[in-house]
Formats: structure tokens, C-alpha cells, sequence
């Protein structure tokens, strides 16, 4: 079984689509994902201007929610809120902040007294804590996601993405994963990209997966 940890914002919808292809790739290759923080608002925080255009400090309140919900649940509890956060705002498209968490946290069956990290700076240094582990290992020159396998020598492979549009699913998942960490494994390897897909959120079926 390979330990993935994978670090991410909940507000990023490649994040969000990165996540689902994570989750299928779980279904088709011997993979355990570990769900861990990290926060666009710290990473942009010393910039001149936000590129988020986040000036009133809005993502902050769900990436502080997450944190409560992984030290007082742990990161199991947290996959299971980011899919119900995500699906209510990626796919659904509701950012009302206010009615989505205390539903997300519904569903995932968590308490709901948990949407008061929201405001509170409680647990801020727990985000930036967990965003320094995950970011360190790539470089502030990406974002989120990041993703980080141990070796069997405990040396840690990592990365930032891959982004993806729509989720690949089935077998074309696994693929992906296998190429991932073929490149990943690569010291010298550091960049392969191309020109961005439109946002498609359509979600892989437990039969007749694309791919």
C-alpha cells in the first residue's frame, strides 16, 4: 500500500478536481490518501496583490475550518468533509460560506459547533503549520495541490498537481498515477504542462468509468 499525503485548499476547484482523480486512482491502484491543509491565503499573503482578489480574507474561513476538523477528528474525518464541501461548491457552485459548512459538516457527521473556526483565528497556526510541511517540499513557486509519497528509505517523493479537466477515471486514472510518479522519481524533472482545460466537474460513476 502507498501512503499519499495530499495537501489542499478546499476553495481551489483544480484542487478539487485533482482530489476526485486522487479518489479514483485510490479504487484502481493500492493507494491510501492522507488529507492535510495547506492555504492559498498563506501562500499569496506576502504578495503586493492577491491573485485570488481575496481582500477581505474570505478563504481563510473554510481552509480553518479544515484544520479543526483534522486535529479534533483526524484526516479520515477530513476527506470526508472536503467531499461534501466540495461537491456543495465546485460542483453545485454555492459559496455561501454560512449555509455550506454547517452542512458539510452534516454530512460528513461531524459537530456542527465546528463552523465557528470559521471566524476565529484558533486554529491558524495549525494551517500554517501544515501549509509550511506541504509547501516546503515543492517550493513556493506552486500551489495547491501537493502531493507526497514515502519511499521505503523514508525519502519523499513530491509534487505539486497534476491539474486536471474533467477527473480522468477508471484504468486512465491509474495511468496517470503510474506516469506521476515515473516523472515525480526524476531529480532533475521539474516542469510538464500545457495549455489549460476549461473546468468540467463531471464526476467518475461506480460503472462504466471514462477512461
Amino acid at each position: 500500500m502507498t501512503v499519499v499525503d495530499f495537501w489542499f485548499d478546499p476553495s481551489c476547484p483544480y484542487t478539487w478536481l485533482t482530489s476526485r482523480w486522487i479518489r479514483e486512482v485510490e479504487r484502481v491502484r493500492e493507494v491510501e490518501v492522507r488529507w492535510r491543509v495547506m492555504s492559498l491565503s498563506v501562500l499569496n499573503e506576502h504578495l503586493d496583490e492577491d491573485p485570488e482578489g481575496d481582500t477581505e480574507g474570505y478563504l481563510w474561513m473554510p481552509v480553518r475550518v479544515c484544520a479543526a476538523v483534522a486535529e479534533e477528528h483526524g484526516q479520515r474525518a477530513l476527506g470526508d468533509f472536503f467531499t461534501a464541501f466540495g461537491t456543495r461548491v465546485h460542483t453545485r457552485s454555492d459559496w455561501d460560506w454560512g449555509r455550506v459548512l454547517p452542512e458539510a459538516l452534516a454530512e460528513a457527521g461531524l459537530p456542527a459547533g465546528l463552523a465557528d473556526a470559521a471566524g476565529s483565528e484558533r486554529y491558524d497556526a495549525a494551517v500554517r503549520a501544515s501549509h509550511a510541511e506541504g509547501i516546503g517540499l515543492v517550493g513556493t513557486e506552486v500551489g495547491t495541490p501537493v502531493l507526497a509519497v514515502s519511499g521505503q528509505g523514508g525519502e519523499r517523493t513530491a509534487f505539486f498537481g497534476p491539474c486536471v479537466s474533467p477527473t480522468p477515471c477508471g484504468e486512465t486514472a491509474g495511468r496517470l498515477w503510474d506516469g506521476a510518479l515515473l516523472m515525480a522519481g526524476v531529480e532533475q524533472f521539474y516542469e510538464f504542462r500545457r495549455a489549460a482545460s476549461p473546468l468540467d466537474f463531471r464526476e467518475c460513476e461506480a460503472t462504466g468509468r471514462r477512461g
